[in-house]
């Protein structure tokens, strides 16, 4: 039975969940959003606030711990040093999923995940450019270094 078990394995194994994890933390502390299914976003938010926690408090011993769970070594330096000062007081709750639309290939739904201080109430994810849009734009630059090359 599979009773009051409230996470999801993602279809791998746990190690892989593991480094799926972490690797996904590790990209979120970067970047402070990122584009990612709605269950993988949903599993890695209190995985992330876990990190956030244990950062706030910033003892030795805690940046150890971080290491132990994320072993990328810039993402915990960052994670202490600018996101743990950022949400300061804040009692949990450090991270937003924002839904987003269908993914083409195979409809899975997919949605942003961000720090909560990172952008404003509102704000719109940055939109992709169509293949189209980035080929008009790279042509207009192109024809304008000819241009600049010629005179």
């Amino acid at each position: 039975m599979r009773h009051r078990k409230h996470c999801s394995k993602l279809n791998r194994t746990s190690e892989h969940r593991l480094a799926l994890m972490r690797n996904l933390s590790a990209a979120l502390i970067e970047h402070e959003r990122i584009h990612t299914t709605q269950v993988k976003a949903v599993q890695l938010r209190p995985f992330v606030e876990t990190l956030v926690t244990i950062a706030r408090r910033g003892t030795l011993a805690d940046k150890r711990l971080a290491l132990s769970r994320l072993p990328q070594r810039d993402a915990v330096t960052k994670l202490f040093d600018v996101i743990a000062p950022r949400v300061g007081e804040r009692n949990g709750g450090y991270l937003r999923i924002v839904k987003d639309v269908r993914r083409m290939g195979d409809g899975a739904p997919m949605a942003y995940i961000e720090f909560v201080d990172q952008a404003p109430e509102g704000a719109e994810p940055p939109k992709k450019k169509t293949l189209k849009q980035r080929l008009h734009e790279r042509r207009k630059e192109v024809a304008k270094m000819r241009k600049e090359a010629g005179a």
